[in-house]
């Protein structure tokens, strides 16, 4: 019996001992596992502190030495032009951007800044790159083909405007409306229309006097004609003394109920859509 109780005692304190080591081999892990996390924590942090403080620097320079003829915000001032949402200017790739402003253009009066250093001129151009939206993207991952579909579909957005050739024409194009506008731009025009210039715009009818009936958006007119651009493009210059009726929609041709006509996920997908296509364009 004591035999058994001593064989006994014997595999409990064993037993206990592969607990307790079980246990260190456990903390062990969990230790290792924690220091991993915290350097890879860290040097992420770190790395993003880094970015930030570049940014702010570029920022600096950016308002002492530009901005003065640019504007703060970059949209041009009574000296320079518009850099932060012109087309031709989003559309330089960095090196050229660099280029412009090392040499500067001295037939449009703007002097070279070669002197800044290449530092500070990266930290300009990064800094400008936020001004035109290039660091914003869409809220969600958008799909493009859900995006395309609501754009030619339930958003009846192809009906006015094109896109890579296919569209209409009494919008503006917008192949490459979101290379130089960020997420938020784009959102904000689809759905706060009724706040941009010429929101107002309702489509023409006219009847000439032998009873031909032309309707399109008013391009030109003045007392003695008026030009409609028709919903296939085409142009009509007609007389108004030719004319036997007049009448404009009261109905602007942008619709303003977006916002409730579309879902948060649904004015995702068509932001994505308009970004994809022009970073595909570029």
């Amino acid at each position: 019996m004591r035999v058994h109780g001593q064989e006994a005692s014997e595999f409990s304190g064993t037993g206990r001992s592969i607990q307790q080591r079980g246990a260190w081999i456990l903390a062990a892990l969990i230790c290792a596992l924690a220091v991993s996390q915290a350097q890879t924590t860290a040097p992420r942090t770190e790395e993003q502190n880094q970015s930030n403080q570049a940014l702010a620097a570029g920022r600096r320079t950016f308002e002492s030495t530009c901005a003065p003829c640019h504007g703060l915000n970059g949209k041009g001032g009574e000296h320079a032009p518009d850099i932060a949402t012109s087309p031709e200017v989003v559309r330089l790739s960095d090196r050229e951007t660099l280029k412009v402003l090392q040499e500067g253009i001295l037939q449009k009066g703007m002097p070279p800044f070669v002197a800044l250093g290449p530092t500070r001129l990266s930290g300009v151009m990064n800094y400008l790159r936020s001004l035109q939206g290039k660091d914003k993207t869409a809220a969600v991952p958008a799909s493009v083909k859900e995006g395309k579909e609501l754009f030619a579909g339930k958003g009846g957005c192809l009906e006015c405007h094109m896109v890579q050739g296919v569209g209409g024409f009494l919008g503006s194009d917008l192949s490459d409306y979101g290379a130089s506008h960020s997420a938020d731009d784009i959102r904000s025009a689809i759905v706060s229309a009724d706040q941009r210039p010429g929101f107002r715009k309702g489509l023409a009818k006219a009847t000439t006097k032998d009873r031909q009936q032309i309707s399109g958006l008013v391009r030109n007119e003045d007392n003695f004609s008026v030009q409609l651009q028709a919903l296939d493009g085409t142009f009509h210059l007609l007389e108004k003394s030719g004319l036997s009726e007049l009448s404009f929609d009261s109905a602007p041709v942008m619709p303003s109920d977006y916002d409730s006509k579309l879902s948060k996920s649904e004015l995702d997908q068509l932001v994505g859509y308009l970004l994809s296509i022009a970073d595909a364009k570029r």
